[in-house]
């Protein structure tokens, strides 16, 4: 795991305002965070861990907890989204990449939502920010696979782009070419992408999302 500091953190911690109003704070992924992780896979529903882990998990291990917060930031990265307007800003969803070994431009992403902020644009918002990371270490394309019945994450990932294919009965392979967002106005590009340089904090609004960045 790669060293990391409060500046680090810092620098890479922003504010974001969804469709719904609701303010999330979002940063880097920390050792620290395993409890709070813990706490977010537990008010998934069993439907929505099924989803995510493409069978039924009951628990996530001390080992699972360890790799999913005691990351390199490059090779593997993950945000993590809170709810400022709640009590105890408990946190609401995840978005992570691993690089893929042996194809260096490509990575495997996920992002899960608690069920409760589901359908408020965060999905989005975590994918874009995950996606502005990636490009700045190299990496072009995320790969992912999903259930064909999961149509919520699949329409959010058509409307940035991405390609699908059936890999096998009941699975369909995402996926997303980072470099679309290179055009200018792409979602992909304007979104977050100071914060991934770690030009935070800023509070982007959703009106500013298609505003097009200088440079």
């Amino acid at each position: 795991m790669s060293p990391v500091d409060d500046e680090f953190v810092r620098r890479r911690t922003t504010e974001a305002t969804l469709r719904d109003g609701t303010r999330v704070l979002l940063r880097p992924i920390l050792p620290k965070d395993k409890a709070e992780l813990l706490d977010g896979f537990r008010r998934l529903s069993p439907e929505s861990r099924y989803r995510r882990f493409l069978s039924p998990v009951d628990e996530l291990t001390e080992e699972q907890l360890r790799n999913l917060t005691e990351i390199d930031y490059v090779d593997h990265f993950a945000w993590v989204a809170f709810d400022l307007g709640d009590a105890g800003h408990p946190g609401i969803g995840v978005a992570r990449y691993v690089r893929v070994a042996g194809e260096p431009e490509v990575a495997e992403a996920a992002v899960t939502v608690v069920d409760d902020y589901q359908g408020r644009g965060l999905g989005t918002l975590l994918l874009e920010a995950l996606g502005a990371v990636a490009l700045e270490n190299g990496i072009t394309t995320f790969r992912g696979y999903a259930l064909e019945e999961n149509q919520p994450i699949l329409e959010v990932l058509d409307g940035l782009g991405a390609s699908t294919a059936h890999d096998s009965p009941g699975l369909v392979r995402v996926e997303i070419d980072l470099r679309v967002g290179e055009k200018p106005g792409s979602p992909l590009r304007e979104v977050l992408r100071l914060l991934a340089r770690g030009d935070g904090p800023a509070f982007l609004r959703p009106d500013r999302l298609s505003d097009k960045t200088p440079g």
